[in-house]
């Protein structure tokens, strides 16, 4: 008898080992999915909805890729956050000749993103846009579009942020010069949790809407961001105030610039939205703390490490002075610097490594602003 309790636990021992061995194999597959051969045009410039209540979580807007038409924007919105979890952005990283789609994913913590600052908290490191206490999610009004008439777990924390350009991908020519904190890394190890159904719903309308592609809206989309995930409508629906810099349309069709990745037997697409590979997480416990998203540490660690791109949430000063202001009722972004870059064509002998057109430029020490929300 105990001969057969013993089999039995170690049969049950293998099997968790293999379902974990599995899933961190999922999780490294969907992580990367998709990649082309041009980059991705700058952040548009958007005012942030009001959030609709409380326990609603701002994922911000980024573009996304479709074989037949190219990049398209999926506008920022605010979701219903599973409890104690952050949202870890997606961003595009250059590497390998091509620029790569890291998928966004849920989390106890912020995970590296690029260095993009997609704004309204998100400063290219961290989140600053709000934290949890216990089971209940508490509001950064500075830098959120929050009114305490229906949200009243709130506070006021300056933010600094160093970000003043408008550039959506990470590496090469022109891109964020950004590399993952070690805290960032240990968050990459921690439990996450994909995409909610809301989530992907909205990605696939967006992508229902030739309006939300580059090619039409020329980096400056009707629908920048929506107040709830997948309500276009126009009581929900913000637009672009402005596009991020000059488009450049790409100089190769949209077959030419995707990159042809076959992993575990499938050519990767823009299918990265999957529940596979990540892992279930177990909210804190009611009378326990949560501060997951560490304002105060990340607040610390964007002065240390200097950030080169993304948008910033303030309103600028035109003598360029830093100016700490109260929370307006929308808040928006400003035009940065235009440093989108289409890729070069690729060598038809090596579609594999194309050489950018020009060498990173050398960035100048980052000037700290106060900011806002956009």
């Amino acid at each position: 008898m105990t001969r057969k309790k013993n089999s039995g636990a170690i049969r049950w021992l293998l099997l968790a080992i293999v379902v974990l061995t599995f899933s961190a194999a999922s999780f490294s597959q969907i992580a990367v999915g998709i990649s082309v051969r041009v980059g991705p045009p700058p952040l548009p410039v958007y005012a942030q909805p009001i959030c609709p209540g409380p326990g609603y979580f701002w994922t911000p807007g980024y573009w996304a890729w479709n074989d037949d038409e190219g990049y398209y924007w999926v506008p920022g919105t605010w979701v219903v956050a599973p409890v104690g979890m952050l949202w870890t952005p997606g961003y595009w990283g250059w590497g390998g000749g091509f620029y790569a789609w890291h998928a966004g994913y849920w989390g106890p913590h912020i995970g590296f993103y690029g260095g993009i600052n997609y704004g309204f908290g998100y400063t290219g490191v961290g989140f600053l846009g709000g934290e949890w206490r216990g089971r209940e999610f508490f509001y950064n009004r500075s830098v959120t579009n929050v009114s305490v008439t229906n949200v009243t777990r709130v506070y006021n924390r300056t933010v600094v942020v160093n970000n003043t350009r408008n550039v959506s991908y990470n590496g090469g020519a022109g891109g964020v010069e950004a590399r993952p904190t070690h805290q960032e890394e240990m968050a990459a190890h921690e439990q996450h949790v994909a995409p909610l159904a809301m989530q992907s719903q909205h990605e696939r309308l967006a992508s229902q809407n030739r309006e939300n592609f580059a090619s039409q809206n020329h980096g400056r989309p009707a629908i920048a961001a929506t107040s709830r995930a997948g309500d276009f409508s126009s009581r929900s629906a913000v637009p672009a105030r402005a596009a991020g810099g000059e488009y450049h349309a790409p100089a190769m069709s949209t077959r030419e610039a995707r990159v042809n990745s076959t992993r575990g037997g499938a050519t990767a697409g823009n299918r990265t939205r999957s529940n596979e590979g990540f892992r279930p997480f177990t909210p804190p416990a009611k009378n326990g703390g949560s501060d997951g998203n560490n304002s105060r540490g990340n607040q610390s660690r964007s002065n240390a490490m200097p950030l080169n791109s993304g948008r910033p949430n303030e309103v600028r000063p035109q003598n360029g002075s830093s100016t700490a202001h109260s929370s307006p009722q929308s808040r928006e972004s400003v035009p940065r610097q235009n440093s989108y870059r289409p890729a070069p064509r690729p060598n038809a002998t090596r579609p594999s490594a194309p050489r950018p057109s020009a060498p990173p430029r050398q960035q100048n020490p980052p000037r700290e602003d106060h900011h806002k929300g956009r």
